[in-house]
């Protein structure tokens, strides 16, 4: 392509418009005579999804085979971001193998909640353990030329209403725990691209956020790259140009191109805006183009089936092993139980769905081992259904064993985009099994399979947990490897598993009615709260078990960084997780009891020992003061505790920080359960004063950003009978057990993204006569809707016609 600025000289104002807008559901627009070509872009957290067919954005039509990795949330206990980037490549060579220039992950929101039915697709509920995991999937991804596409940026913490909900959140909290996690990423792995979320924060669309995307992003972090909407995630095209972003996806036809033209001879936005973000858009597709046409066109298949075996088998975190039961004796009898080790749930449901070419089951590996079976009983129904039927078959064969081998875990409706999770608990059906067989047969293993954490009431009717999390293609042969102790299990976990959902800070604030999201538990998310509040939990952040045991020695700490020996003091080699929090018990300004701000995964082989060192950075001592508008630091001592999880802190040193000189940000201000961590229940007027103005009123209002789920409130007979047969449609395939996905976005779309979704078929003028029709102006809003559609049709080919014919500018 010639250079970029000489073509943005040569282009009319209407064909730049053009190129900053889709023309298919996953391909750029291109201007074949100005050199211009399109892109691809796909999803691609865990494995490249292009479709073969008709394009969707929700994984429902069929896509090229592509090997599907475990999904984030697995690859996080790893603590491995080496294995993050070996992973990050093998996906970058998948996507140029499919002339896919732009790959849509990684995904990497802090998970506010374990509800959130996305939580598979991110990695972490610690910002830094989740940031640099990211960092290394994108410079992995990015290795080969193409770009990744981390997402969503920001606060995009609940499916629900996604695309019209608002995150009421402080500033501090905001940037501490839902921007850190991008800034890592951003600024270590240096992206070319990235997507903003479809929700609003504070009042404001993220997408057209310029305090998110120009102030943060591009002024603080450096990002030079190209911002590219969600799907359907652009509210105003126009606003989104001038404040930072550079692509609006997936197809909104030419209405969206006239807006922005619109815009400019309205002195609404300036060309100076088209430009900038031209040069973005036109500098990715330069890059990626390149760099496409010199990639291999080949997948080597078994190197990537071998790497996501890998990749699961390092993942897997043991959680309980009493008795030494793992690894399995090679002489003993097992029996192997549980619809997942036939049928197994190895990936999420949504637009990360992946075509993989083989996916392996427990059954097909187990019965290549060589491992003596008794044989196999399906147990359970996986859709909740009772079976006694088939839990009195699956008793039986337990009592025949030595040792049981259960498979349980959330069917595929439990953890789906947009669908957050009701609760955090098994199937009844499931938990029966396993207390039935328990009374036959206590030599029990369970092994889990969820992308999240579930409740463990039962735990203490098993011997052994395995929490193999969505293992992707290759899970099943990673958790043979650790039953079997070829591999010793070094997974710790990512996220905190609580006792009772009720228990989790965000419980009464998440998922609610209205479109407002109130952060009110502020920075106290995860381990930051349960540990801050002294709330007891199943397992803690950062847990895991070995095959082998670890000792920790000789600790010596600065403020720039850590110093430690680990010896293996077991009998057989494994992993170490080495994690680095801080805590500033006489903190003066609140915070929570400790953070993560640094972690090292250490292999030793038996009786080995190794000094290590792991850095602190900048991000160690630091917070964010609101009132003086900068990073600030509290001056003083400060622990440095080190150990194998938040709960098991080996060793501990004392540093001294010099203050950074700012005055209290909460001087003034009563903030009891800000200081306490006690926030559960946090009053209005305290949240009121955390966020420095009033709570936003959440409100239903009949405009362009209503929701099909809110047409209900229209006043129009037509909107009643639409959200009636809607709710019933999806209610019915709810309770079937395969939900509709495209009825579960629709659900939560707001009006205005029917014409951003569409391909130009709806324009937003068609979108307002729709908001007259709902208003109660019945005939006059379906008048204007034809008339509309008229104007659109007639606009649009003649702009196409334009666009095709149009040369150089004169």
């Amino acid at each position: 392509m010639p250079d970029v600025k000489s073509i943005i000289r040569e282009l009319s104002l209407e064909q730049k418009c053009a190129l900053l807008s889709g023309g298919d559901t996953f391909q750029s627009r291109g201007l074949p005579q100005f050199g211009i070509p399109s892109i691809w872009l796909s999803d691609g957290p865990h494995g490249v999804r292009k479709q073969a067919g008709a394009s969707d954005h929700l994984g429902i039509n069929p896509s090229e085979p592509a090997t599907c990795f475990p999904t984030a949330s697995a690859v996080a206990s790893s603590w491995d971001p080496a294995l993050g980037e070996e992973m990050g490549q093998a996906l970058g060579q998948e996507a140029a193998a499919q002339n896919v220039a732009v790959l849509l992950g990684p995904g990497l929101n802090v998970k506010r909640s374990p509800l959130c039915g996305r939580n598979f697709e991110y990695f972490s509920e610690d910002p830094y353990l989740a940031g640099k995991m990211a960092a290394s999937y994108i410079r992995g991804i990015q290795k080969n030329g193409i770009a990744a596409c981390p997402k969503h940026f920001a606060a995009n913490n609940q499916e629900l209403r996604r695309m019209a909900s608002d995150s009421i959140v402080d500033e501090r909290t905001l940037r501490e725990l839902y921007l850190t996690n991008f800034e890592i990423a951003v600024t270590e792995g240096h992206p070319k691209t990235i997507m903003t979320s479809y929700n609003l924060i504070n009042g404001t669309y993220a997408n057209e956020n310029a305090h998110l995307l120009q102030e943060i992003l591009r002024d603080t972090w450096g990002f030079d790259g190209a911002v590219v909407t969600d799907w359907g995630g652009s509210n105003d095209h126009a606003l989104g140009v001038k404040n930072g972003s550079t692509l609006e996806m997936p197809a909104p036809g030419l209405d969206s191109a006239r807006e922005l033209c619109k815009a400019v001879k309205d002195g609404k936005i300036s060309e100076v805006d088209i430009n900038v973000r031209l040069e973005e858009l036109l500098n990715l597709i330069n890059d990626t183009t390149g760099a496409l046409e010199k990639a291999p066109k080949t997948i080597d298949w078994e190197a990537h089936h071998a790497l996501a075996r890998k990749a699961a088998a390092e993942s897997i975190v043991l959680l309980k092993n009493k008795g030494d039961l793992l690894p399995l004796d090679p002489e003993a009898k097992i029996a192997v139980i549980g619809d997942f080790a036939q049928t197994p749930r190895y990936q999420g449901a949504g637009s990360s769905v992946v075509n993989a070419p083989k996916v392996d089951s427990f059954l097909q590996v187990f019965e290549e081992s060589g491992l003596h079976s008794v044989g196999f009983a399906q147990g359970f129904n996986r859709q909740g259904k009772p079976d006694p039927s088939l839990q009195a078959k699956a008793v039986e064969l337990a009592a025949q064993a030595d040792v049981v081998l259960l498979f349980l875990g959330l069917d595929e409706v439990k953890e789906s985009e947009g669908l957050d999770r009701s609760d955090m608990k098994l199937a009844k059906n499931q938990i029966d099994l396993l207390l039935a067989i328990h009374r036959v047969n206590p030599k029990l293993v369970v092994i889990l399979s969820s992308g999240s954490a579930v409740e463990t009431g039962w735990q203490s009717h098993c011997q052994g947990l395995l929490w193999a999390g969505l293992g992707g293609q290759a899970g099943a042969g990673a958790v043979l490897d650790v039953l079997t102790g070829k591999v010793n299990p070094g997974g710790h976990l990512a996220e905190t598993w609580p006792l009772h959902m009720e228990e989790n800070p965000s419980y009464h604030n998440f998922g609610g009615p209205g479109r407002n999201v109130e952060y009110r538990e502020g920075l106290y998310v995860g381990y930051r709260y349960y540990q801050t509040a002294g709330v007891p939990v199943a397992y803690p952040f950062g847990y895991g078990l070995s095959y082998t045991t670890f000792a920790y020695s000789n600790l010596t700490a600065t403020p720039n960084g850590v110093t430690v020996t680990v010896e293996n003091t077991g009998d057989r080699a494994g992993d170490e997780v080495v994690q680095v929090y801080i805590a500033k018990p006489d903190a003066k300004i609140f915070r929570p009891a400790q953070e993560l701000k640094g972690f090292l995964r250490v292999h030793l082989e038996a009786g080995e020992s190794r000094t290590v060192t792991i850095p602190l950075d900048d991000k160690a001592f630091r917070y964010w003061n609101d009132p003086a508008g900068r990073w600030a630091v509290e001056g003083g001592s400060y622990e440095v505790r080190v150990g194998g999880s938040s709960a098991d802190i080996q060793l501990t040193a004392t540093v001294t920080v010099a203050a950074s000189g700012d005055a209290n940000p909460y001087e003034g201000l009563t903030l009891p359960h800000y200081q306490s961590g006690q926030v559960q229940d946090v009053p209005d007027e305290e949240f009121t004063a955390l966020l420095g103005h009033p709570i936003p009123v959440s409100k239903v209002a009949i405009d362009r950003n209503m929701t099909l789920g809110e047409i209900g409130h229209a006043r129009s007979p037509l909107g009643w009978l639409v959200h009636v047969i809607h709710k019933h449609l999806l209610m019915k395939s709810l309770e079937s057990g395969t939900p509709d996905l495209n009825l579960l976005f629709n659900y939560n779309m707001p009006l205005r993204a029917i014409a951003k979704m569409t391909g130009g078929i709806v324009s937003m003028g068609m979108v307002d006569a729709l908001v007259m029709e709902l208003k109660g102006f019945w005939i006059i809003g379906i008048v204007r809707l034809l008339v509309e559609f008229v104007k659109n049709d007639r606009a649009n080919k003649a702009m196409e016609k334009r666009l095709a014919e149009g040369g150089h500018k004169q």
